[in-house]
């Protein structure tokens, strides 16, 4: 157990850290490792998210494109996570993506390339809160017409049902702050056992499963698109199911040991989702009934019906389903808070509209009240979209996915620039990986994250038409071009960024560490009295 002096040094590093980026410390530090480990993956869920989106993947090649490219997503993945755990440990800042950009960057283009970064990234981050609200209001609802199959699910009672998911995530993030933290140890828990439960009553009770032949031999396609095009549609939904797993990074002010912490976190919840989401979609893929009958399912979901399909049994399968709506519901709270964080970080920095009233922090709380507000009312504005589109659960969920894996991709393709133009810099945080192992990571990921970006736009169904259309293209160019106007408007003059000598080495660490001993000083002086 860490003596109260050994915390009061890592914390005044983490500090002392965060000082040298120009900030100061404001919000309370209460996240532990399994705390954050809990969080980022209540959040990632891989499990849940691939279950909650499976109707792409029954759609866009079935079990076999479902089941391996999530193994091939899944180890690209791990050089992505790589990469941004070794920045995250030398920077760790809530501003995350947008901040590693403003410092990594060459001096002549590193603002302006870390403003179109924290566009993306806000883009991502609330974009995600607003599929998870979607998928707990499907979930809610998908239960409501299994137990009563007259009533019929509209678009409207799924986007009211959504608004009120986001009304309860806000109110616990501005009431319950200091929950979060036992909120996501417990729903660790809550979460593997879940996973556990529904693997074994799945397995026990289906008495029709599957061939191993259907499950990674037999192609299905219900896209009306041709077998390629159709294959890399199904990457949509393995990619949304890993996805968000930097979230720790946007919590770093709020953990404790947050350089060696954060990177652990991150990684950590990678390897977890990778295994649990692999077992699971086995399961499914093994437990499904009728392709067809489990695509265009009353309820609107297809776990649903497998869980029914498998059962027969409306309680048994509105149990197993309530295991899995509890984690989405606990993950719209998550999104609020690391959707909050990064609207606070980029506010901080003058990157928003309006950025000195979302950058206040509640001094009696310790929490960004403004921002949280300001996240909650922009995944309700994107929720709306399904009034208008029966379409748009998938572009949300494009959008959220495309501006995450945008985001990502900019640190990692400044690492690359700066390091062939002679312009990098060694990273000093705890968690660090060899030159020629990091560069090459930084390579895979950045190739893989370009690429999934790209096929995020494409259209879904064939023929298109204006209901079934992808919009993710139009929003992305919007998102652009509001970034765009108000960069030459605002964004020149007023935004930061971190204020740290972007380009020093050693010598960060050098003052961080005299900063850090002069601190010490002061605090163990007293107890020698």
């Amino acid at each position: 157990m860490e003596s109260g002096h050994e915390v009061f040094h890592e914390q005044v590093r983490e500090d002392t850290v965060l000082e040298k980026m120009g900030y100061q410390q404001k919000l309370k530090r209460s996240f532990g490792l399994l705390g954050m480990i809990g969080f980022s993956f209540n959040i990632v869920t891989c499990w849940t998210a691939l279950g909650s989106v499976l109707i792409v993947g029954v759609n866009s090649g079935g079990p076999p494109v479902m089941i391996w490219s999530w193994l091939g997503i899944c180890v690209v993945t791990l050089a992505v996570a790589y990469s941004l755990a070794e920045i995250c440990s030398a920077y760790p800042t809530a501003g995350g993506q947008y901040s590693w950009v403003a410092i990594l960057a060459p001096p002549k283009i590193a603002r302006g390339l870390s403003w179109v970064t924290g566009w993306f990234m806000i883009t991502g981050v609330l974009a995600m809160g607003a599929t998870s609200n979607f998928i707990g209001a499907n979930f809610v609802l998908g239960q409501a017409n299994l137990a009563n199959p007259n009533y019929t699910i509209e678009r409207w009672h799924t986007v009211l049902v959504a608004y009120l998911i986001a009304l309860l995530a806000t109110v616990v993030n501005i009431y319950g702050p200091q929950l979060l933290d036992k909120l996501s140890r417990g729903m660790l828990i809550w979460n593997i056992s879940s996973f556990v439960i529904i693997i074994v009553v799945l397995l026990a009770t289906n008495d029709h499963k599957q061939t191993a032949r259907f499950v990674f031999r037999d192609f299905q396609n219900f896209s009306g698109f041709g077998t390629a095009y159709c294959a890399i549609l199904g990457l949509l939904q393995s990619a949304f199911g890993m996805c968000c797993y930097e979230s720790p990074a946007h919590m770093t002010e709020e953990t404790k040991n947050a350089s060696k912490e954060a990177p652990k976190a991150i990684l950590m919840t990678v390897y977890i989702g990778f295994i649990t989401g692999f077992i699971f979609l086995i399961t499914l893929c093994l437990c499904i009934g009728n392709i067809e009958k489990t695509a265009l399912t009353p309820t609107g979901v297809p776990l649903i019906q497998i869980f029914y399909d498998s059962t027969n049994s409306v309680v048994g399968s509105c149990f197993l389903s309530s295991l899995v709506t509890v984690i989405v519901l606990v993950c719209s709270s998550g999104m609020i808070a690391t959707g909050s964080r990064s609207v606070y970080a980029f506010a901080r920095d003058h990157g928003l509209p309006f950025s000195n009233v979302f950058s206040r922090v509640e001094p009696k709380k310790q929490v960004p009240i403004y921002a949280i507000l300001l996240t909650a009312a922009s995944q309700v504005a994107l929720n709306s979209i399904y009034l208008g589109t029966t379409n748009g659960f998938n572009t949300i969920i494009s959008i959220s996915t495309e501006g995450f894996y945008l985001s990502y991709a900019m640190p990692l393709l400044m690492r690359i620039i700066t390091r062939f133009n002679g312009q990098g810099q060694e990273l000093h945080g705890p968690f660090r990986l060899s030159p020629t192992t990091g560069l090459t990571l930084n390579i895979i990921g950045v190739v893989f994250l370009l690429f999934a970006s790209i096929t995020f736009n494409f259209p879904t169904l064939n023929p298109v038409t204006s209901d079934n259309m992808n919009y993710t293209s139009a929003a992305i160019g919007i998102i652009g071009l509001i970034s765009l106007v108000t960069w030459i408007t605002t964004g020149r003059e007023r935004f930061t960024g971190p204020e740290l000598t972007l380009h020093a080495t050693g010598s960060d660490v050098a003052t961080i560490d005299k900063v850090m001993e002069q601190k010490l000083a002061v605090h163990v002086a007293p107890e020698k009295l």
